[in-house]
Parts: structure tokens; C-alpha cells; sequence
């Protein structure tokens, strides 16, 4: 498979990621990221071939049926099927800040330059930018915020904290 770019702590990197779909044999060694479906039914198998699993969650999903998982997963990423779905925003801040998740967290799907601070607000500490879009200009997003009015799942400080 060919790996493209993706935004990692603020930084344009190559992804260390393949995801497998349904059918896809698991690989020997290699990082994977399979659907819920697909982790239920072959989580053992998973566990004994791959180098380190993720398990993409839908906007439909529960992300409380993960939290079982934790010690077992390297990363979970959320699918943002189209930029006016937003359900997976209140995944991040769950998975983060409800359930205690604290591995890799990722965006996957249609993630626009727009949406990338509110991502990494609410926990997304990898952003797969489409293809079509540039890395380099979704990660100037992040200069375009100097202050926020709200607490988030980021460490930043809402501005009524700072007068």
C-alpha cells in the first residue's frame, strides 16, 4: 500500500497505518486498523499478527464498547464520512476525557482545513488530510486561533483565564 502524509502532533509525517478492510488478509508484523465489526470477530487473530492494532469507530458507534480494549489498542480512529458529520467530535471528547483514552487518536475521512483546530481541541492528535487537500495548508490552520473561549480536551487555556 502506499502511505501518504498525515498531521501528527502538529507535524506533516508519513502514516505508519494501513487499514484492512473486511476481507483483508492481516498481515504479518505492521500496524492495522480495522472497523468494530471486524475487531470483534478477529481480535485474537489480530492481536497475534499484527505489530499493533487500531479499531476505526462510525458516528454510530458506541465508544464505551472500546474502553474494555484499551490495554490491547495502539490507536482509534474516527470516521468523519462527510465534513457536516460531527458525531465523532463527541467521540473524541468521550474517548479523552470519559473513558480516559490516551493513545493515538485520529481523524479519517472527509476532514477539511477548517475543521482542524476544533479537531485537535477535542482530542485528534493525527489528522488524515484528503488526498486532495494539502497537509502543509491544513496544518497552517492551527496558527489561525490564538485564543479559545472554552475549555476543551486540549491543554490550551480558555481566555477568561488569562485576565
Amino acid at each position: 500500500m502506499t502511505k501518504r502524509n498525515v498531521i501528527r502532533n502538529r507535524e506533516i509525517v508519513q502514516d505508519d497505518w494501513d487499514y484492512l478492510g473486511a476481507e483483508d488478509a492481516i498481515p504479518q508484523g505492521g500496524k492495522v486498523i480495522v472497523e468494530l465489526a471486524r475487531w470483534k470477530e478477529d481480535r485474537t487473530a489480530l492481536l497475534e499478527q499484527a505489530e499493533a492494532v487500531g479499531v476505526l469507530l462510525k458516528g454510530d458507534d458506541d465508544p464505551a464498547v472500546l474502553v474494555e480494549d484499551f490495554e490491547q489498542l495502539a490507536a482509534i480512529a474516527l470516521d468523519f464520512p462527510k465534513f457536516a458529520d460531527g458525531r465523532c467530535y463527541s467521540h473524541a471528547r468521550l474517548l479523552r476525557e470519559r473513558h480516559g483514552w490516551t493513545g493515538e487518536l485520529r481523524a479519517h475521512g472527509d476532514i477539511l482545513r477548517d475543521q482542524v483546530f476544533f479537531l485537535w481541541r477535542c482530542g485528534i492528535d493525527v489528522l488524515e488530510v484528503r488526498e486532495d487537500k494539502s497537509a502543509q495548508d491544513a496544518l497552517e490552520a492551527f496558527k489561525e486561533f490564538s485564543v479559545t473561549y472554552q475549555p476543551a480536551a486540549d491543554e490550551q487555556r480558555a481566555i477568561y483565564h488569562l485576565r
